[in-house]
């Protein structure tokens, strides 16, 4: 016979992971299908931790130094300072991102969700549609702002976390470094993460890491995929579509900030690699985000 039983009852004690100083929400933005949206290329978020989650659709992602093929009920974890880009999106990509700040978990270094070691993607199998309607309901209150919207976001990204966590918890780590090549395509990867705002060379970098320029770039591309000039620009106009996006700098000040010597230049460079010039993607990311029901 079914149960009758209409009342469940918690089985287990537990001791929230979050306490003391539980973590804060930031935003939480939905892209739908067929927007038209321009992928955002390489970039970092200092101070806070991105969680997306894919309900239809498939896209390409950089999250660190390993491409990913995604697809419906992927969760990505980015932690705060780790680089990601959008290698390709297709056009009914639906996908959510939740931001965060305040992280402090136990083993972990601040502003850290999961193991810098461990795999960033993990699927939410049956109970994607669930942890998609969670954070549609968190985007309705925020959009409309309704009263009190604020706790019970905040308790709903807990929850969400909760759940990524668990998820994302048998998620194997990331293999050890095995060659000489890929370690130090890594190194430079991150000496040019660090770097990419200054005037930089391949001959530079060379001598930085006292090799020849030619075994530089070889060893790059085999271990991030990208030529490391190609690598530069991505980097540079991605952290410009952040400073746009999050800022009101003056675009001749943005294009300094991410190793431009001239404007011009910058805007060349901004328009052929994301399809409109830097003031009308501000604009039209801003009239986007108005717009969105």
């Amino acid at each position: 016979m079914p149960d009758q039983q209409s009342q469940r009852f918690v089985k287990r004690e537990f001791q929230s992971v979050f306490t003391g100083h539980p973590p804060r929400l930031l935003y939480v933005s939905h892209r739908l299908p067929n927007r038209n949206e321009r992928p955002r290329l390489l970039h970092a978020h200092e101070g806070l931790t991105e969680v997306m989650l894919v309900r239809s659709g498939s896209a390409r992602f950089l999250i660190g130094d390993k491409l990913h093929d995604i697809g419906p009920g992927d969760l990505m974890v980015c932690n705060s300072g780790v680089v990601h880009d959008e290698l390709s999106i297709a056009p009914d990509l639906d996908i959510y991102c939740l931001a965060c700040a305040g992280l402090r978990l136990p083993g972990l270094r601040e502003e850290a969700l999961i193991p810098d070691d461990a795999e960033p993607v993990c699927n939410a199998g049956a109970e994607a549609e669930e942890l998609c309607a969670l954070l549609d309901m968190v985007y309705a209150h925020l959009s409309e702002d309704r009263p009190g919207c604020e706790p019970f976001c905040h308790f709903a990204m807990l929850s969400f976390l909760g759940r990524v966590l668990y998820l994302s918890g048998n998620a194997p780590k990331r293999p050890p470094v095995e060659t000489e090549k890929t370690a130090l395509g890594l190194r430079v990867k991150e000496y040019i993460d660090q770097h990419y705002m200054e005037q930089l060379t391949l001959q530079a970098i060379g001598e930085v890491f006292h090799v020849s320029p030619y075994y530089l770039a070889h060893a790059f591309k085999e271990t991030c995929g990208y030529p490391p000039r190609q690598y530069l620009l991505r980097r540079r106009i991605g952290e410009a579509q952040n400073l746009l996006l999050n800022t009101d700098l003056p675009i001749a000040r943005i294009s300094e900030m991410v190793g431009y010597e001239t404007q011009n230049y910058f805007d060349q460079q901004f328009s052929k690699h994301t399809g409109m010039a830097p003031r009308k993607f501000r604009q039209t990311s801003r009239v986007q985000e108005e717009e969105t029901p």
